[in-house]
């Protein structure tokens, strides 16, 4: 599946326009976070086999949104008449978020699991992009998401799956998002056991490496 997925990506931009690829990091772990670093990896790879792709990268942690609260609520859903300076500038960023979200043709996802969910960079991120009538709308037949990307999602925990997927809370936040967004073609890339130890945290990283070199390979046998 994984190796079908970016074959899929080379083989429709082969020759078409520029590819718009997303990257969004929000581990607060800087340079020793994971998921940045195979973010930027998967990012790397995918330029390599698209020439010319357009990236924007955003760094949640260090440029991090403000969370929802009374003030904002004018900005994301409400009259825009009257905002005073924070929330004209919290529109202004909103706006750019949004249109970075949906001309995205590839969004490359960090979610590292923190206490069982998203960091709350990333539901912030969320709450901006999620509008109806501008990302989703709702019909006769119930919403319908307006997106239309493919998302690679990087998912890093420190322990490992005891019980299924029942605990891995942040990537079924990120699966129900994306598709109620519209996007349904997702690949999870995971790396997980990172906290369990040396070998346990190698463990991890090799899976998640192995995941994205079959994504390479698949992307050369196709060029």
């Amino acid at each position: 599946m994984a190796s079908l997925y970016l074959s899929a990506i080379q083989t429709n931009f082969s020759g078409a326009r520029q590819m718009n690829i997303l990257q969004i990091d929000s581990s607060v772990l800087g340079d020793n976070s994971v998921s940045r670093n195979l973010t930027a990896s998967i990012v790397a790879d995918l330029v390599a086999a698209n020439p010319g792709a357009n990236v924007t990268v955003r760094d949640l942690d260090r440029d991090a949104p403000a969370h929802l609260g009374n003030h904002l609520l004018p900005v994301l859903g409400g009259p825009k008449d009257g905002l005073n300076a924070e929330q004209q500038a919290e529109l202004d960023r909103t706006e750019t978020f949004l249109a970075e979200f949906l001309a995205a043709d590839v969004l490359v996802i960090g979610a590292p699991q923190y206490n069982f969910g998203i960091p709350s960079q990333l539901k912030a991120w969320i709450d901006r992009v999620a509008q109806a009538g501008r990302s989703f709308r709702y019909t006769a037949n119930g919403p319908e998401g307006l997106a239309r990307a493919r998302a690679i999602v990087v998912s890093s925990r420190g322990g490992v799956r005891q019980d299924d997927a029942a605990l891995d809370l942040h990537e079924i936040t990120m699966d129900a998002v994306l598709r109620f967004l519209g996007i349904t073609d997702i690949q999870f890339v995971r790396a997980h056991g990172l906290a369990m130890g040396p070998e346990a945290r190698e463990a991890g990283l090799n899976k998640a490496r192995t995941e994205i070199a079959a994504l390479n390979d698949a992307v050369r046998a196709a060029a």
